[in-house]
């Protein structure tokens, strides 16, 4: 390690070689190059920072949305499981019902009536439920990534005004709207 260093500083202090050495001429480094390249990559790498952005948050929504789906989906099954309790339970009191029936008892009936009927509505209030939910989360994740693509899109705009916006044209622009405001006819 030793010998390495002492090469560098022997090179840097042999100046008839001409081939090695620091330059401190700022215009003959390449460092206002670098500077504009640098900023340049910034300037447009901020475009593609900005579509990872909306890509993870629409990954992160889908994600919610898919779960709010899974969600649903075993509350389906769990619906069906109980669905098919009172199927098997409504096979049962269709049998008594059978016996009953026979001996003119109404009361099975209107049991079964009732089960079925509950039944029913129970089912169709979930299906209701999972469909509202589903659609609310739809309409509130298009509506978060409506509003982001928006603000960066007015960000956008507003970086790209003032960056173009010099004090030349500032006044240039001013000039024309006080001539067209003064070639106006004011009516009272």
């Amino acid at each position: 390690m030793k010998n390495v260093t002492h090469s560098f500083v022997f090179l840097a202090h042999w100046p008839s070689a001409g081939s090695f050495g620091l330059n401190t001429n700022i215009l003959a480094t390449n460092l206002i190059n670098l500077t504009v390249v640098v900023g340049v990559l910034i300037f447009f790498g901020k475009g593609v920072c900005a579509s990872c952005l909306i890509k993870r948050l629409l990954d992160n929504r889908k994600q919610r949305i898919l779960g709010t789906i899974r969600n649903s989906e075993e509350l389906r099954r769990g619906t069906m499981e109980k669905l098919e309790k009172a199927r098997i339970r409504l096979q049962k009191v269709e049998l008594e019902a059978d016996e009953y029936q026979m001996n003119g008892y109404s009361d099975i009936e209107r049991e079964k009536t009732n089960l079925i009927n509950a039944t029913s509505i129970s089912l169709e209030q979930l299906e209701k439920s999972k469909n509202e939910t589903l659609y609310f989360e739809k309409q509130r994740a298009m509506n978060q990534v409506r509003q982001r693509v928006f603000q960066q899109a007015v960000q956008g705009a507003l970086g790209t005004l003032n960056s173009c916006l010099n004090t030349e044209l500032h006044f240039r622009t001013i000039r024309a709207n006080i001539g067209i405001l003064g070639s106006m006819e004011w009516k009272r």
